[in-house]
């Protein structure tokens, strides 16, 4: 497992970036779901520092489209929604925001941006740890992807994230490399900037 976590790590890292200065400009970012809320009620700041890194690189002129991507599988659950919100509370134009309901995983999500809305090269969106391994996996499904860093959480408030992440890389190897693992769903194809 620890193999799993720093290969990534080593190869991902080069690839995202905390100053979007540093980004070239692209058609579309794809903003990776989590719930906006905590068990407790209380906000999820993973999901605050998500919107907000989204909205500085949409206000930035670095990206035209915001493909919000996240899971949707249960009838009180729907993370495009409530980033698709959250981002219009901001001042994004509803227009320039897709939803991908479909996003259960990282891996979908990578996979779908490419293959349902024919994306081949975009930002991701989500905090570094995470966005380490969207763009492994992107990379090895021959997508040109680049990350952008999300403020992350403080240490102890992370801590169980950061635990969950190093069985989520290992389960990705598996997913890649041993299972050959493809989205839930793919479905029709969904054109983004094009009337």
């Amino acid at each position: 497992m620890a193999y799993s976590y720093f290969a990534v790590e080593r190869f991902a890292s080069p690839l995202v970036f905390d100053d979007f200065k540093k980004l070239p400009h692209t058609k579309v970012a794809v903003l990776l779901g989590t719930s906006s809320n905590l068990a407790d009620g209380g906000k999820n700041q993973y999901f605050e520092n998500r919107m907000n890194a989204a909205t500085e690189l949409y206000e930035a002129g670095v990206v035209q489209y915001i493909l919000v991507s996240g899971d949707n599988r249960q009838r009180n659950y729907n993370e495009p929604v409530a980033m698709q919100a959250a981002l219009i509370k901001r001042g994004i134009p509803q227009e320039k925001i897709i939803l991908d309901y479909a996003g259960f995983r990282t891996l979908d999500s990578m996979v779908r941006a490419k293959e349902v809305f024919g994306q081949s090269n975009f930002i991701v969106i989500s905090q570094k740890f995470h966005n380490e391994r969207a763009v492994y996996i992107a990379r090895h499904r021959g997508i040109d992807a680049l990350g952008f860093n999300a403020l992350d959480v403080e240490i102890a408030a992370g801590f169980k994230t950061q635990m969950r992440e190093v069985l989520a890389r290992f389960k990705m190897m598996l997913d890649l490399y041993v299972l050959k693992t493809e989205p839930h769903f793919l479905g029709d194809k969904v054109v983004i900037g094009e009337k």
